[in-house]
């Protein structure tokens, strides 16, 4: 994540738009880290473009029933309820006039929702017109084995037993 925001910082200078980045430090996820570094940037990209000069964009992973999740936040304009299913087909750009002034190949979001579920993961989208958009990328938690137990501590465990 910070390597995607990284990236996007003078962007958003240039715009007037802040990142803000946070959330629960160390978790990880397994996958392509150039893929999914790419579908954050994405995100952000999309999220610096459309938030109005002086706001704020947000950036935060947290963990909860086992999925890592990514969330990006914007101050823009929302999106209608009519498009939001649409807006990760490809080649989609929404408001024609819109779409004309902040640029963009209409391929952003579909990129990110094909990685997203090739790490056998979904996006979710919260937006209202006036409000902005939250984009919420959610990952399979890595699943890590506890350490089997040594020879010592099963023979310890087996004593205290008896």
């Amino acid at each position: 994540m910070a390597e995607s925001v990284a990236r996007m910082d003078v962007e958003a200078a240039n715009r007037g738009v802040k990142i803000v980045s946070g959330g629960q430090p160390g978790l990880t996820v397994y996958g392509d880290r150039r893929m999914l570094a790419t579908a954050i940037r994405n995100l952000l990209d999309n999220a610096v473009r459309y938030t109005r000069p002086h706001g704020r964009v947000s950036v935060a992973t947290s963990l909860a029933d086992g999925q890592v999740l990514i969330s990006v936040v914007d101050q823009g304009e929302g999106i209608d309820a009519a498009q939001r299913e649409r807006i990760f087909e490809r080649f989609y750009r929404g408001d024609a006039a819109r779409d004309r002034n902040s640029g963009g190949s209409g391929i952003g979001l579909a990129i990110v929702k094909h990685v997203v579920q090739d790490h056998g993961g979904r996006i979710k989208l919260w937006s209202k017109v006036g409000q902005g958009s939250t984009f919420t990328i959610c990952l399979p938690e890595p699943y890590i084995p506890e350490p089997a137990p040594s020879p010592e501590t099963n023979a310890l465990e087996h004593s205290e037993r008896k």
